[in-house]
């Protein structure tokens, strides 16, 4: 098993949790703040670590086994993305996916830095499976 941070759509509630949702929750947790946060095309959200400007962003950890991650999860992540390690505000670290390295420069023009929200349920303001509903 590895634990696998998820920071879009395979989150609960999102379109691809289907490839997580049958592995044991770790629950919510939060990168070190060494990461800048993008919207691609405003489809899906990318990591990537910096030296400057980065934050802590939100996610979900999930246990998964290698074999699921190769043969579920990774074969519905868009081109962009890549497997990589990342560091959790904890220290630890967990596989993630995150933006190939080079694309910041290469696709600017279809990048929006949203490192300032801090997730993406907050940038696209999705509710928050562990918020109490409003009554």
């Amino acid at each position: 098993m590895a634990e696998l941070f998820c920071n879009g759509g395979a989150m609960r509630g999102g379109n691809l949790h289907h490839n997580v949702s049958e592995h044991r929750f770790l629950g919510a947790v939060r990168t070190a703040p060494i990461y800048r946060f993008f919207s691609v095309r405003d489809e899906f959200p990318a990591l990537l670590l910096t030296a400057s400007g980065g934050a802590s962003i939100e996610g979900e950890l999930y246990d998964v086994p290698l074999d699921n991650i190769r043969t579920d999860f990774l074969p519905e992540e868009p081109a962009e993305l890549e497997l990589t390690v990342i560091q959790l505000d904890d220290g630890r670290s967990v596989l993630a996916v995150g933006l190939r390295p080079g694309l910041v420069d290469t696709k600017a023009d279809e990048l929006i830095d949203i490192t300032e929200h801090g997730g993406w349920r907050r940038y696209r303001g999705l509710p928050d499976p562990d918020a109490a509903p409003a009554s």
